[in-house]
């Protein structure tokens, strides 16, 4: 592209091409050069062209730095766990819907940290007179019990298998006391925004999520003893491992208080179900909604596996096997006969409670003296002191819920944005729970509004 230092008008019609361009002798100090010679004709024109100034590329990186989750309905976290307190900002969340510091507070027993923590909440922004206003909600909550004397030995060797070295590796410093952003403790944000999207999935859908412990080393609670359609929130806070049996729960924290004697630890396995989820949450290829649940869950500290339905377990099946039949129920919902697909097909949710298994490992952090080596390269033997959880699985229960929960909130809002702006003629039957598509055309659906 080019630009003129000055305008001459030519004699010729504008229509006229030149059949001449100019030479390299013609080039003129500054990068320009002078239109003087144009063959076949004895018209001089002296005007100078200067090329346009190509303007320099500006560099730009994009990182995800971590901390922030979600589209729509999105969460970002704050704080180390010997700070001076940790927390979370909720942006997108729907205006007008009830919300109180009551609502968010995780909860802790003997077979977890023995920090003490009151954990309340503060809510700072977002909410006036018992309801969201649709601004961002800021939520904070102080770090009371540290004691930072106690990591004194982490300073200098890395404990195994925690996030110690990664931490050093990637940045060149970390927050030596309890693990920084690392700890369990950052996930209390979560807790408190996953408050936030219970509430949501509840009053707009009757959407109810809840997680159980179903293993702990190897105790196990057999799949066919809990009734996903009738569990209850008290079965499961009925003992202090969050086991919906009370026999299979007495194992539960006789293996753990064994392990917690010895200085050792274990993990586990929770199980989370989501009932009366709206069909149709997810989209195809990238952003399955089993993708966004495993991606959400799994970035919870020490979680280790995921499964959704039959999980791996259904890699030995047939397909005549594990294919879920549809049927229509005696209310003319569309339903399937088995759930080995967990709720989920091709990637969106199809109105079946969605089943999900993660794993949990051992806590790292054990006062068992264990072979490492200092930030300046040389082995040593290392033993933790301080206060840490035997098993981690009892405390991730709300952890999990919390997570699910904020995955199902922000693709529900995803599925209004797209999917229910405009009416369309369906004569699908609903599914389980729902209220039947009015047809309606697009014609009608403008006259409306």
């Amino acid at each position: 592209m080019m630009k003129a230092a000055a305008i001459v008008q030519s004699p010729w019609s504008l229509n006229q091409k030149p059949s001449h361009y100019p030479y390299k002798s013609d080039l003129v100090d500054g990068g320009g050069f002078n239109l003087s010679t144009f063959k076949g004709s004895s018209i001089k024109i002296q005007t100078t062209i200067f090329p346009l100034q190509k303007q320099p590329h500006k560099l730009e990186v994009r990182a995800s730095i971590g901390n922030t989750f979600g589209n729509l309905f999105r969460v970002t976290t704050f704080g180390e766990s010997h700070g001076g307190g940790v927390g979370c900002i909720i942006d997108g969340c729907p205006p007008r819907l009830p919300l109180s510091e009551s609502d968010m507070r995780p909860g802790q027993s003997r077979i977890t940290t023995p920090r003490k923590e009151s954990d309340t909440c503060k809510i700072l922004s977002g909410v006036g007179q018992g309801s969201t206003l649709g601004t961002p909600i800021a939520v904070s909550v102080p770090n009371t019990d540290q004691r930072g004397n106690d990591y004194s030995e982490m300073a200098l060797a890395y404990r195994p298998s925690h996030a110690d070295a990664t931490y050093d590796f990637k940045y060149g410093v970390r927050a030596v006391e309890g693990g920084g952003r690392s700890s369990a403790r950052e996930t209390i944000g979560r807790v408190a925004a996953g408050a936030v999207a219970k509430k949501l999935l509840k009053i707009q859908s009757a959407t109810e999520v809840l997680a159980y412990v179903s293993r702990v080393h190897g105790v196990e609670l057999p799949d066919d003893v809990v009734d996903h359609e009738k569990l209850t929130i008290e079965q499961i806070e009925s003992n202090i491992v969050r086991c919906p049996d009370p026999v299979i729960a007495e194992e539960m924290i006789k293996a753990i208080d064994m392990v917690r004697l010895r200085g050792d630890s274990v993990g586990g396995v929770i199980t989370c179900i989501a009932r009366n989820v709206p069909r149709g949450l997810g989209s195809p290829v990238f952003d399955k909604l089993e993708a966004e649940l495993a991606k959400g869950l799994m970035s919870l500290p020490a979680t280790k596996g995921f499964e959704i339905g039959s999980g791996f377990s259904g890699s030995k099946m047939t397909g005549s096997e594990h294919n879920d039949e549809f049927y229509i129920d005696d209310s003319g919902n569309v339903r399937t006969r088995t759930n080995r697909s967990g709720g989920i097909q091709g990637g969106i949710s199809n109105g079946e409670t969605i089943v999900m298994r993660v794993a949990f490992k051992p806590t790292s952090t054990i006062t068992t003296l264990q072979k490492t080596v200092t930030r300046e390269g040389h082995e040593t033997e290392f033993r933790a002191r301080g206060r840490h959880d035997p098993c981690v699985v009892p405390r991730a229960v709300p952890m999990v819920e919390a997570m699910v929960a904020l995955v199902l909130a922000d693709q529900l809002l995803q599925h209004h944005a797209q999917c229910q702006l405009l009416r369309f003629d369906t004569n699908l039957p609903p599914a389980n729970g729902e209220k039947g598509s009015e047809n309606v055309t697009l014609e009608e659906a403008a006259t409306r509004r």
